[in-house]
């Protein structure tokens, strides 16, 4: 039985970079959170994980982001997310 994470790091990178000049995606989001499985789940039917005003439901076997929410909002266009399981630093 695999283990459900319960952090994972989201970042919010442009869709299209022309150059990123070197640069990894870490380096080109415009914004990365840790959110923390809060043990309930979404519309979506995946976990919710909120921190640092994001909202995410997360397929926790794939990492795969269903449903988010910035600030109460949703994602601005040109920008995409991508979420992997948080590292304790």
């Amino acid at each position: 039985m695999s283990t459900v994470p319960k952090r994972f790091e989201i970042l919010l990178v442009p869709e299209h970079v022309e150059d990123r000049g070197g640069a990894t995606v870490e380096d080109s989001a415009v914004r990365t959170a840790v959110v923390e499985a809060t043990g309930r789940h979404g519309e979506s039917g995946y976990p919710i994980y909120e921190g640092h005003g994001i909202r995410a439901d997360i397929d926790p076997g794939t990492g795969v982001v269903e449903a988010l929410l910035v600030d109460g909002h949703e994602l601005d266009y040109g920008l995409t997310v991508l979420a992997r399981p948080a590292t304790a630093r």
